[in-house]
């Protein structure tokens, strides 16, 4: 994958990433019940894994920016083959070949 491409599709995912953070009250979602938190503990619960998943979304994403800035993004960080040019466009911040792409 050309690395401006590479750069576009990390650079949306990051904007997505951040908007939707941001739009859960910037990822502290507090006790509920407390300062116009979330009424239910279910809430709360749902609420707290989105942010998590988010931050480890994010988290992957800055990962994928420095290697793409070393010059090793879309290589396995496991088996050091190429990641499937199709896996990175649908997941850019992709670390290592699916098990499907062994077939």
């Amino acid at each position: 994958m050309e690395p401006d491409h590479a750069a576009d599709l990390l650079a949306r995912e990051r904007a997505r990433v951040e908007f939707a953070l941001e739009d859960t009250a910037t990822g502290d979602v507090g006790e509920p019940g407390v300062g116009g938190r979330p009424e239910s503990q279910t809430q709360f619960e749902t609420d707290s894994a989105l942010v998590a998943r988010l931050r480890n979304e994010l988290a992957a994403i800055q990962a994928a920016e420095f290697r793409l800035r070393e010059g090793t993004y879309g290589i396995s960080v496991v088996s050091g083959d190429a990641i499937p040019d199709g896996r990175l466009e649908l997941i850019p911040w992709a670390d290592r070949k699916s098990d499907e792409d062994d077939s």
